[in-house]
């Protein structure tokens, strides 16, 4: 039995264009789930902007996003659509799916995230548990309702990574041996909204250079409203970029002094 998909709960005040992203991409993901099993879910059916593989459902709960940006006149910067500029001031960044794997194979950690920017800036941004029904919403300037854990030392820490790649494994164990927990969900930005809530201390990716910036959009906005930080292990600047060629290692923490402890560990200094 497939993992029921609650409608969304979302809070006053969300500005429209997030609200129907939100409600869409629900409704889009419970359809797929109805129509296909798991493994048409998990097909590879386009190449992504990013060059990457694309699985059916990501598709389906991209083309639902897509048209609330078609019916609201605003640009979208999408993980398999890439950068579509109408000429708007505003753009829906947005990761319409992300913890693809999760999802296809019927593990309940999976989410869509979207940032609402006015001329570059991000100004509201909203991360949703698809199948948990929690939302995480955040104006830019605006205090938030939950607080990050505070830790700021690694040792000891609760960390989530994304999983250990051969190009960055000796990173990932320099974290593993100093960290008191680990764990891997396979969902960057549900990770990150843990953090902000103060259920983990920390999540990163150990130098792989996986995340795009549509990983990392919501958590830019919401972490450090409730007191950690987002920063690049390497000391990249995250930006709003429409070339989703760009990666980065993005590593979220409960206070900055642990973003940087952890970002060291990570660069091996």
């Amino acid at each position: 039995m497939s993992w029921p998909v609650p409608e969304p709960v979302l809070p006053a005040g969300i500005d429209p264009v997030l609200a129907d992203t939100v409600r869409s991409a629900t409704a889009a993901f419970a359809a797929a789930k109805r129509a296909h099993d798991r493994a048409g879910l998990a097909e590879k059916v386009a190449t992504g902007a990013d060059g990457t593989p694309t699985m059916r459902i990501d598709v389906l709960v991209e083309e639902a996003i897509t048209e609330v940006a078609q019916r609201h006149k605003v640009n979208v910067l999408s993980e398999e659509v890439g950068s579509v500029d109408v000429g708007s001031a505003v753009t829906l960044v947005v990761d319409p799916l992300d913890g693809s794997a999760n999802a296809a194979a019927g593990v309940p950690l999976s989410c869509v995230a979207a940032v609402l920017a006015v001329d570059g800036k991000a100004v509201e941004g909203v991360t949703h548990w698809l199948e948990g029904g929690r939302t995480w919403h955040v104006r830019a300037g605006e205090p938030v309702p939950y607080r990050t854990s505070g830790r700021t030392a690694l040792d000891g820490a609760a960390v989530s990574l994304l999983r250990p790649h051969d190009r960055s494994s000796d990173a990932w164990w320099r974290v593993w041996r100093r960290a008191a927990r680990v764990r891997i969900l396979s969902s960057s930005c549900l990770e990150a909204a843990l953090v902000a809530e103060g259920a983990t201390d920390a999540f990163a990716d150990a130098g792989s250079d996986t995340h795009r910036i549509v990983d990392l959009a919501a958590a830019m906005l919401m972490v450090p409203a409730a007191g950690g930080a987002v920063i690049d292990a390497a000391g990249r600047p995250l930006e709003l970029d429409p070339d989703l060629t760009r990666r980065w290692s993005g590593v979220v923490a409960a206070t900055p002094q642990l973003a940087e402890e952890l970002a060291a560990t990570i660069s091996g200094a």
